[in-house]
């Protein structure tokens, strides 16, 4: 059975309410998140402020709304990246996604701080619901990498001793529903491995290179080639491509 088709009431309204998550990210790529409202974001598209909330009816719902957003936007295309190379090419796969995730920060990056920068003011993340299940997806695809790289790389990370104590207990719960007798060593090292993608990036999408750097992207995928030894994994020469 096909899809039932959308009222032209249901087509405006989802239009409306992807204009007012446009004009809120311009809001905080302006001022911050601290400036994200409902008032501000009504009087730009000419709405009454009752109006705009019967799209959201509060400012924690918008957020929480974009939140969910940016998370599944960002899964997409991490996953998009992995999937272009085969699971027999494991490094290969670390390398696409540590591209596309670099790309899609710097080509987003009001989406970027809003999910790794700053809190947000007084905002009240709810229980769960479709930004906490974007969150999930998003971290699970680097350590569903991590977990299939960890037989080759397990050698080379022995002097660590880790337990699930180490983690607080909701994320401890989370990786083993998603990865059943995946060791806490090997989530240590899928935290590593993304604390090594994420610090170049954030230091690239807050204007912290700039000064200093010329060619970010050749000195992250230095980072990457380095970052895929570190998982056993040997970059093949097609891969290991320095150009930007």
């Amino acid at each position: 059975m096909g899809h039932p088709t959308q009222s032209r009431r249901e087509r405006l309204r989802e239009t409306t309410a992807a204009e007012i998550k446009t004009i809120a990210l311009k809001h905080m790529a302006a001022n911050g998140t601290a400036s994200i409202s409902l008032r501000a974001i009504a009087r730009d598209m000419g709405m009454t402020a009752g109006a705009i909330y019967s799209y959201f009816d509060t400012r924690d719902a918008l957020i929480s709304a974009l939140i969910a957003d940016v998370y599944t936007s960002l899964a997409d295309t991490l996953e998009a990246a992995r999937d272009s190379r085969p699971a027999e090419d494991p490094a290969g796969r670390v390398m696409a996604y540590g591209r596309a995730y670099r790309h899609w920060a710097v080509t987003n990056p009001e989406e970027f701080r809003l999910v790794y920068g700053d809190s947000v003011p007084d905002y009240q993340p709810p229980e769960g619901g479709a930004a906490a299940e974007a969150e999930h997806r998003a971290c699970a695809l680097l350590t569903g990498i991590v977990a299939d790289a960890w037989p080759r790389a397990q050698h080379l990370h022995v002097s660590g001793t880790h337990s699930w104590t180490d983690y607080d207990p909701d994320f401890g719960a989370l990786v083993r529903d998603s990865f059943p007798g995946l060791p806490p060593a090997a989530v240590a090292l899928s935290l590593r491995v993304w604390g090594r993608m994420h610090g170049l990036v954030s230091l690239e999408v807050y204007g912290h290179l700039r000064p200093q750097v010329l060619a970010p992207e050749k000195l992250y995928l230095l980072e990457m080639f380095d970052l895929t030894k570190s998982l056993g994994l040997t970059c093949p020469e097609e891969t290991r491509d320095d150009r930007a």
